[in-house]
């Protein structure tokens, strides 16, 4: 007999989501059922991401949100909130990167990459946890999850992005942290560690040189697709990964053995 996901009757929050492994976030999670919201600071491709979704029969909204602005974390999770319920998801997406050696870093650099990877996932993390922490699922026991996703560069160092990989090894121990601190309360905190992934920000890259360089140094000489994180984001956002809790999860193709 089958069985498969089914998130219908759940919020999902997905930050970064105009964009990238945030839209396809997105969409998977709608078409497994859930009722998502779709938030950056890119509103307008929001919008023609929320047609798509309800053309297809799916449910979505459109927030607004810095994740380097406190007050805007704030606003978008209560808007969120409003707009669709309370939140039984996160996907905890947004993220920068830089290309350079650590001895090139300015302060602007930095500010730049930990303000949204490190310290803008942190407090968006904080403020859904507050909401989730003070409603206690009405008595009920709590199923809600959190996602951060982290990168294959926050388990290991990877040249020319070692700020990039600093920040996400940050969130690696971020999760660990909320796991421990936030699974009595019925939420579960998990990371999945992307390796390399084409989307359209990269999709470029491969045809060069020095993509193709990469690419052959990789364990299956192949760079992943957004479609294959699909089955683990699935299982973490369910109620059936409720005994996965702090875990640290890499889809890289192997590329971590090395």
């Amino acid at each position: 007999m089958g069985r498969s996901i089914n998130l219908e009757g759940k919020v999902a929050l997905i930050t970064g989501a105009s964009s990238g492994l945030g839209k396809r976030f997105a969409q998977v999670l709608s078409q497994a059922g859930a009722k998502v919201v779709l938030a950056s600071r890119r509103t307008e491709r929001l919008k023609e991401l929320r047609a798509e979704i309800e053309a297809s029969g799916g449910a979505a909204h459109v927030v607004s949100l810095d994740v380097t602005d406190y007050q805007s974390i704030k606003s978008a999770v209560a808007h969120a909130e409003t707009e669709a319920g309370t939140i039984d998801i996160l996907v905890n997406n947004s993220g920068v990167s830089t290309t350079q050696k650590l001895s090139e870093v300015t302060p602007a650099d930095f500010e730049y990459v930990f303000d949204t990877n490190t310290r803008g996932a942190f407090f968006v993390a904080q403020e859904v946890a507050k909401r989730m922490i003070m409603r206690g699922n009405g008595g009920q026991k709590p199923s809600y999850r959190i996602i951060n996703i982290a990168s294959v560069a926050g388990l290991r160092v990877l040249p020319q992005i070692g700020l990039y990989s600093m920040s996400k090894a940050a969130v690696v121990h971020m999760t660990k942290a909320m796991a421990q601190e936030w699974g009595r309360h019925g939420i579960n905190v998990n990371a999945i560690c992307p390796g390399y992934i084409d989307t359209e920000i990269n999709h470029h890259h491969w045809s060069t040189d020095q993509g193709q360089k990469l690419v052959s140094m990789l364990p299956r000489h192949r760079v992943g697709q957004p479609e294959d994180l699909d089955g683990l984001l699935l299982l973490l956002a369910a109620d059936e990964s409720q005994f996965i809790n702090g875990a640290i999860i890499a889809a890289d193709d192997g590329f971590g053995l090395a």
